[in-house]
Order: structure tokens, then C-alpha cells, then sequence
């Protein structure tokens, strides 16, 4: 594990397999993600993979029409709306995704707070194919 960088092309060969990494500062314990090459707490480059239970908690949401580029060719858009979200870690640390199985023609009854758990969305043809950090409620 320690043998690939801590920035996006590392985090994203974990989400290929399936895993969800953070990065653990080794001097002071602070705990990133998405990953970074530097610690800024205490300026440390002493850090170490650490994997993460993928269990969380919704804290903000929005549900969007207008999808970026590669939303609309995983077939999201106008017609078909989905959901991004700020989750909370059980380790303590926030992330963006996308959360599934929620209700976004009805945002009223998404809740904050409610209890979710890690999905890696493959996207994307042979080659371009990849997971995409998301969360199921």
C-alpha cells in the first residue's frame, strides 16, 4: 500500500479496488481524504495509507439537472437527476460524492443525518472504466 503516491491517481487504484483510503499523517494522526502528499497541520511528509469503513453520515446535499460532462454520459441530465453530497466519515473526515438510492425527485424527504455506506459506481468503457466514489443510503 505505501508504494503509491497520496494524491488522486493512487486514491483512485483503491477505488478501482474496491477500497476506500484515506491518509494518516504519522507524526501528528491527522486523517485526509482525499488524500494529500503533505500533511497541513504539522507539515509533515511522514504519511501512511489507512483504509476507512466506508460508513458515514449525510451532512449536506443537493440534487443537480444541469450534470457536468461526465454525469450526462453515465446518462444523468435534465430528465434524470441524481444527488451529490457531503458525507461524514465514522473516522471523522468529510467527502463529496454522489449518493444513491435516495428519493431526488422528492429532496424533502432526503435527511440529513441519515446513515450511509460506501459504493464504488463503475463508469465509463474497457480501458476508461473506473470506480466513482459514491454513497448508498
Amino acid at each position: 500500500m505505501g508504494e503509491r503516491e497520496f494524491n488522486h491517481t493512487g486514491f483512485q487504484a483503491f477505488l478501482d479496488e474496491g477500497q476506500l483510503m484515506g491518509v494518516r499523517c504519522q507524526s501528528c494522526g491527522a486523517l485526509y481524504l482525499p488524500p494529500r502528499p503533505l500533511c497541513t497541520n504539522c507539515y509533515s511528509q511522514d504519511l501512511a495509507w489507512e483504509a476507512l469503513s466506508g460508513e458515514g453520515e449525510l451532512r449536506a446535499f443537493t440534487t443537480i439537472h444541469i450534470a457536468p460532462t461526465a454525469m450526462l454520459a453515465a446518462g444523468y441530465g435534465r430528465d434524470n437527476p441524481y444527488c451529490s453530497g457531503v458525507v461524514q466519515l465514522r473516522e471523522g473526515p468529510s467527502i463529496s460524492a454522489q449518493i444513491l438510492d435516495v428519493d431526488v425527485a422528492h429532496p424533502e424527504n432526503i435527511a440529513i443525518g441519515a446513515p450511509l455506506k460506501v459504493d464504488f459506481a463503475a463508469r465509463g468503457e474497457g480501458e476508461n472504466r473506473h470506480a466513482t466514489l459514491a454513497f448508498r443510503a
